[in-house]
């Protein structure tokens, strides 16, 4: 989230879309309601289902599965043609007056596709989404004949203040987006355009004669993010508040609702492949060194030349030579590159859905599986649970037997199959939440400790005491026996007091990170000792000097203590920011880029809800809440409040290679569809998802007699694939369904408790039929298109499962392997199935 659960009390507007947050995030629900009650906010809720949160919303449009940027489109083009956008915000505080390089197309001019697409390779060539500008600028070819480097940003950009220039950002925004008109809005997501109009009107009435005080919010969750475009669905989003003029205001921002309360913790901290912790890029075989590295991954500026941009993200160096001091310690100096020859150099992807496809296809031959069930979580069960029979082993640390830990289990497969498995399974017990310690980054990145309740019972064991175990166990290895390139291993920092279960309090006090020598700030003449914490990231130097596992949490252990254990709930300036209640990334920061709160001679937008403001009197920023700025940057200078950008502003137009897929998002349709791209029916998907191409890897049409719409969704009575082992959740929700709608239950002369089988390409699913009134049948480009629901929460492995002995399939049967390009998220939300009697 830019701002967080709290602050959603502040907002005059609400657009809930791809989250169900009445259901799924009951308790963060409460201030959206308190929004509604003491503001009269307003709530927009588009969605396939009519949910919960439909049912308090002011207004519901039941959308398609998977055509959300063409609504979102839509809203952007209505916001420009009747004058509901935030000009000086968007002309100061965006790169929406910047300029565009002349040979840059757009899909419009390419039947479908961006400038530099290649076919053959499924990728763009990217150098023409870039800036007119001098400097920097195109790279040339080194010596020697290898590759030339990628193009970089100009130094000085050429611009427009009028927004006048036809290949300006807001010209080139205002074009792409004339196409998505409210009748094509309709073609493509089954909106009546009546309805969308309403939507459209509703959510940008915030800005109706340029009023600049009242805010709106977009709040989202895995509904977007699993497509095969879903980050340029939240693009589009980002895009649409920086039109308003949202994001850094109170009651604003993009807010994701993370669907497990650490999910935001695990990304900070390099739960991806491609991130190393605070979100840095990691090493490719190309970087030879820690200073190639830097010079490829460490941005410099790129503004207009009368502008001043903070560019923080140059302070690359300080974070990425701390970083290598916490793992490595005394062995990582400045004369060896802070061994930066230790890091795995990333060469290909390593995402979810390709491990799952290597295994299948027999390159990986182990996997441990901690608290991640990988074959019901999907996509393709069928495939990864072919993958794990291929598997030499399996280690699976969980709190119940699950579907990968017994994945030979899997209906379908015979005794006899059962006996030609040989994968060596591995179970270890775990310790489930309650049981363990630690800090809990929710969805506002807030960092929130939790004390144990409860000793882990029987054989079972904290995790990182079964992470210690194998490390010093593989550690003694090397050191016996060798091996290849051991210095790694044998040169980890290791300095925890228990070894063998290091305490969590320990290792969050070597991620905040602490001084190797004595320092100063030169401006303040403050001091910190060696060995001391450190107060923040400000203080990472990139001469070895400072340790730190992750820049952006420095600042949660201090010399004063475990600041994600605060507990203070006052809130002194009554907008939710509470900053004394835990901690926040970065510097306890509550709302991310909050000095675009203000205009541009730094007073509020709206004296009401101030988050911060320039003082005259101090010459420095000020405020209620930490400012996200350089505090001491006056407002003349014109300095950009994104500061982590090169640019200083927030983009409407993403340069280069910041997304695969194009700069500007763009409707396709999911990989299985049951039309073709009304925009463009000679390019109907995303042009650089690939399709993989095993044997369990298939793909429907229509034409192969699947015309059903499906989407997967949570419930509120039912966590994941772990609760269905409770009790009191299964009496709540005891077998699985399939929602339909009346009027297809109608025609097939179906009765609600009757059992259907949905079947895709890949799989078949068997349930009982709910009928209901919450989804209904919609025309799609001229045809009538039914969706059909169905929860995840399901499989074989569970109290009524085990109980019954009628296993049950998995809902992710039914899904494809194919993800976004960006994010290499899988496709769930929107698949085409047939339905029928069982």
């Amino acid at each position: 989230m830019t701002n967080g659960w709290v602050d959603m009390k502040n907002t005059d507007m609400m657009l809930i879309m791809g989250g169900n947050p009445a259901e799924n995030h009951p308790c963060g629900f409460k201030w959206p309601v308190e929004a509604k009650r003491t503001r009269n906010a307003k709530i927009i809720s588009v969605d396939p289902r009519f949910t919960r949160t439909s049912a308090v919303a002011d207004l519901f449009c039941q959308i398609r599965a998977g055509t959300d940027i063409a609504f979102l489109g839509g809203v952007i083009r209505y916001a420009i043609e009747n004058s509901r956008i935030a000009k000086d915000y968007l002309v100061n505080y965006t790169n929406a007056a910047f300029i565009v390089k002349g040979d840059f197309k757009m899909p419009a001019d390419t039947d479908g596709v961006f400038s530099g697409f290649d076919a053959k390779s499924q990728s763009y060539d990217k150098s023409t989404w870039n800036y007119a500008g001098t400097g920097g600028g195109d790279a040339t070819h080194p010596v020697g004949g290898s590759a030339p480097p990628a193009p970089k940003l100009p130094e000085k950009v050429e611009f427009d203040l009028s927004l006048q220039n036809p290949n300006c950002v807001f010209q080139l925004l205002r074009k792409h987006y004339s196409r998505y008109t409210p009748e094509m809005v309709e073609r493509i997501t089954g909106i009546p355009k009546e309805q969308f109009l309403k939507a459209a009107e509703l959510y940008t009435s915030i800005r109706k004669d340029g009023d600049m005080k009242k805010a709106g919010t977009i709040i989202y969750a895995v509904g977007w993010t699993q497509h095969s475009f879903g980050t340029q669905i939240i693009r589009t989003a980002a895009m649409l508040q920086l039109l308003l003029g949202n994001v850094g205001r109170a009651g604003g921002g993009v807010n994701a609702l993370r669907g497990h309360s650490n999910i935001q913790g695990a990304t900070d901290m390099a739960g991806i492949f491609d991130n190393l912790p605070g979100y840095l890029k990691v090493p490719t075989p190309a970087d030879t060194s820690f200073d190639s590295w830097m010079k490829r991954i460490t941005p410099t500026s790129s503004k207009p030349a009368p502008w001043d941009s903070f560019n923080y993200w140059g302070n690359t160096p300080k974070f990425a030579a701390s970083y290598l001091k916490a793992l490595f310690g005394d062995a990582a100096t400045k004369q060896n590159g802070f061994a930066f020859d230790y890091l795995p150099k990333v060469d290909r992807n390593y995402s979810w859905v390709q491990m799952w496809d290597n295994m299948y296809n027999g390159v990986v031959k182990g996997m441990l599986a901690f608290g991640m069930n990988g074959v019901a979580i999907g996509p393709d069960s069928k495939k990864n649970i072919d993958a794990l029979k291929k598997a030499d082993w399996l280690v699976v640390g969980e709190i119940y037997p699950d579907e990968t830990s017994e994945f030979w289990k899997s209906p379908g497969i015979t005794q006899d199959e059962m006996k030609q498995i040989q994968t060596t399974v591995y179970r270890l017990p775990c310790a489930g939440f309650a049981e363990k310690d630690g800090s809990f980054t929710n969805s506002a990145r807030w960092l929130l400790w939790k004390n144990t309740a409860l000793p882990t019972p029987g054989d079972a064991r904290l995790d990182q005491a079964i992470v210690a175990q194998i490390f010093l166990k593989v550690r003694e290895l090397y050191k016996k026996e060798g091996g290849k390139f051991p210095a790694p291993i044998l040169n980890l920092t290791w300095n925890y007091s228990n070894p063998s279960s290091p305490p969590l309090a320990e290792v969050l006090k070597e991620v905040n990170g602490k001084a190797l020598a004595d320092l100063e700030d030169p401006a303040t003449k403050q001091q910190i000792k060696t060995g001391q914490q450190l107060p923040g990231f400000a203080w990472l130097k990139d001469d070895g000097t400072t340790s730190c596992g992750n820049w952006i949490y420095c600042g949660s252990f201090t010399e004063a203590g475990n600041q994600t254990a605060r507990r203070d709930p006052s809130d002194p300036s009554n907008l939710g920011l509470h900053p004394g209640w835990g901690w926040s990334w970065p510097a306890n920061r509550r709302v991310l880029y909050n000095r675009a709160s203000c205009d541009a001679d730094g007073k509020p937008w709206d004296p009401t809800r101030r988050q911060v403001w320039w003082n005259e009197s101090t010459q420095k920023w000020v405020g209620n809440d930490v400012p996200d700025f350089k505090v001491d940057s006056k407002p003349k200078d014109h300095m950009g409040p994104f500061i982590m950008n090169p640019e200083g502003v927030g983009r409407i137009f993403a340069p280069l290679g910041a997304f695969a897929d194009g700069p500007f998002p763009e409707h396709y349709e999911p990989i299985e569809s049951p039309i073709d791209n009304p925009l463009h029916p000679a390019q109907t998907h995303n042009p650089v998802v690939k399709r993989y191409k095993t044997p369990d890897d298939k793909y429907a049409t229509p034409k192969d007699g699947y015309t059903v719409v499906c989407t997967t969704y949570r419930l509120t009575e039912l966590y994941h694939y772990w609760t269905k082992n409770n009790p009191m959740n299964v009496q709540l929700v005891p077998e699985p369904f399939v929602e339909i709608s009346a009027e297809m239950a109608d025609e097939m002369g179906l009765r609600g408790g009757e059992k259907v089988k949905v079947s895709s390409i890949r799989g078949e699913y068997i349930a009982k039929a709910m009928v209901t009134k919450r989804i209904k049948s919609m025309m799609i480009d001229g045809k009538k298109v039914y969706q059909i629901g169905i929860p995840i929460h399901q499989g074989y492995r569970g109290i009524k499962e085990d109980e019954g002995k009628d296993a049950r399939t998995l809902v992710n049967l039914l899904t494809p392997t194919v993800f976004d390009p960006n994010a290499y998220t899988p496709e769930f939300k929107g698949f085409l199935v047939k339905l029928e009697r069982a």
